[in-house]
């Protein structure tokens, strides 16, 4: 997945920031691939495309998938998904667990981790398998 838009920061800047910051950009990248992969793969009208994306984007689903690739990670991403998961957040969740939003948050971490520090190859390996995994 070659980034459309120039990413600024070095390695070193972007594991300055808080997990949640790479949780934040790390779920648009996901839902874009979703949304992309769907569009590109079936024939549904926008409501329809809505409705299917939601089973992979939701934070069970993220949870899971998560569980599910943890031995394909490296250290250093396993690290990555730890500070995302340990990561102090404030917000409740409405359709998930509190451990389940953890993970997810964790995956989102790491999704917007690799897409930040331009880990372009292997971003796009953790979100096939992570399809795979759905």
């Amino acid at each position: 997945m070659e980034n459309f838009i120039k990413i600024k920061r070095s390695k070193e800047e972007v594991n300055l920031l808080s997990p949640l910051t790479w949780a934040y950009i790390g779920d648009s990248v996901y839902e874009l691939y979703i949304r992309t992969k769907l569009v590109n793969e079936t024939n549904q009208k926008p409501h329809a495309l809505h409705i299917s994306s939601i089973k992979y984007v939701k934070a069970q689903s993220q949870a899971n998938i998560l569980k599910k690739i943890e031995n394909i990670l490296t250290e250093e991403e396993k690290e990555i998904v730890r500070r995302g998961r340990n990561t102090e957040n404030h917000h409740l969740p409405k359709n998930a667990n509190v451990q389940e939003y953890m993970y997810a948050t964790a995956y989102e971490a790491l999704i917007g981790y690799l897409y930040l520090t331009q880990q372009n190859e292997r971003l796009q390996q953790i979100l096939t398998s992570s399809v795979d995994e759905t």
